[in-house]
């Protein structure tokens, strides 16, 4: 595990904790998807929109609003607001609150995201517009596997196929483990791939944890001709043993003793 995702999971865990509330099982399981995203592959003015080149941005939607720790300990690696306001998470007044907010004033933040099954709509909406304005930019979508199960992102992803739209790539984070259980015990998505296929969308499976898989089809993804899906097989609670694959762990925040452990683990 290199040191900027190591570093965003010890901060994921100190954030939760310090608040006493969130969601470090589906925050850890993304670590790498955002890794790879932000400081390899998406163009974004670190100086948001002071920057001239602010409407050539990619635009990065966190459809999985609850995995909003691991977005902002990124965010703030990259320098787009300081690395101590991170401990402010869910408390009263911060710009960092439990789900991505576009209205407190955060660089970064495209929309308001965290009522699963919506982000997907809003990234057809803006890929559309891009399409219209002349706008040569990406826009990356983040979904959760448990939030495929909605009705919503279907509709979204027939309308992008629709529209053609080549400028938008989602990544589903399948952790296999949602707020009830497994996934495939609340709502099998089985057989996943062909059924994004038959919606028009090319997908490709990968090792979400892997950085060269990611890169390399994040590369792919932006040459294609039509929407592209990546299905992104990860782990729920990644790199602390005893938050691996425990749905208990999807929105519990470690007490005293479980954060040491888990930083420990970490960083050993």
């Amino acid at each position: 595990m290199n040191s900027f995702n190591n570093n965003v999971r010890c901060d994921i865990l100190k954030m939760i904790h310090a608040a006493k509330s969130g969601h470090p099982g589906g925050s850890l399981s993304c670590v790498e998807i955002l890794s790879v995203l932000y400081n390899k592959i998406m163009f974004i003015p670190k100086d948001w929109k002071k920057s001239p080149d602010f409407p050539k941005r990619d635009r990065f939607i966190l459809s999985k609003g609850h995995a909003s720790a691991a977005l902002y300990s990124v965010l703030a690696r990259n320098g787009f607001f300081p690395l101590d306001e991170l401990l402010t998470f869910r408390k009263l007044g911060s710009r960092l609150q439990g789900h991505p907010s576009s209205r407190v004033g955060l660089e970064g933040i495209e929309v308001s995201t965290g009522s699963l099954g919506q982000g997907l709509s809003m990234g057809v909406g803006i890929a559309l517009a891009l399409k219209l304005n002349n706008i040569n930019s990406k826009v990356f979508v983040l979904l959760g596997d448990g939030e495929m199960q909605e009705g919503s992102v279907w509709e979204a992803l027939m309308s992008a196929c629709h529209k053609k739209l080549n400028n938008i790539i989602i990544i589903i984070d399948k952790n296999n483990l949602q707020i009830d259980g497994n996934t495939c015990d609340v709502k099998s998505l089985e057989p996943f791939d062909k059924k994004l296929e038959s919606f028009g969308w090319v997908t490709k499976t990968i090792d979400g944890h892997c950085e060269d898989e990611l890169e390399k089809v994040f590369l792919e993804a932006k040459k294609s001709n039509t929407p592209f899906a990546i299905i992104a097989n990860t782990i729920k609670g990644k790199g602390v043993s005893f938050m691996e694959n425990n749905v208990g762990w999807h929105g519990k925040a470690p007490n005293d003793n479980e954060l040491k452990l888990a930083l420990e683990e970490l960083n050993a």
